[in-house]
């Protein structure tokens, strides 16, 4: 079946894995992102890769990792065999995952400082960086992989955890 004749119930992640060291030194804040955003993805998500060279459909599982300055989509079938890997340059994404970085420090403090209204106001600032950050994922996926616009935001906020060095 090719992935035009897959089903909805096919174009979907059914597990999400991220690759790299910087993974065994995150903060709490961003240990409980990158935990939300992996089981959000798993419980729900649209995801199908497409192209010529894409001739299996899903589920999927996805492998996600930075490689030599590059973030590599690992996709496979549930079963462990791979379908395609799509590899994007990090550039356009390093802007957003700075400010993301600079949102979670900002965050810390004022939590660590009781500041209520300010928590809120970065939380605002956060999610308009999330979607930011899944128009630009969207677009450099775009005639990739399809997916929806709550996936691309799921996956950002991945990119931006496998990005952290602590």
């Amino acid at each position: 079946m090719t992935p035009a004749a897959a089903t909805e119930a096919d174009a979907r992640l059914v597990r999400v894995v991220l690759d790299g060291e910087a993974l065994t030194r995150l903060s709490p804040i961003i240990e409980a992102d990158r935990a939300q955003a992996v089981a959000d993805l798993e419980a729900e998500n649209r995801f199908a890769p497409i192209g010529p060279k894409v001739h299996t459909h899903g589920p999927y599982a996805l492998h996600l990792s930075i490689q030599e300055g590059r973030l590599v989509f690992d996709i496979r079938r549930e079963d462990g065999a791979p379908v395609t890997a799509i590899v994007l340059a990090l550039g356009p994404f390093r802007r957003l995952i700075k400010d993301y970085q600079l949102l979670v420090d900002s965050h810390i403090k004022a939590v660590e400082e009781g500041r209520e209204a300010r928590i809120q106001a970065i939380d605002m600032g956060r999610r308009g960086l999330h979607n930011e950050g899944a128009e630009l994922m969207s677009e450099r996926l775009h005639g990739k992989i399809a997916m929806d616009f709550e996936t691309a935001r799921r996956l950002f906020t991945l990119v931006c955890v496998l990005h952290q060095r602590i």
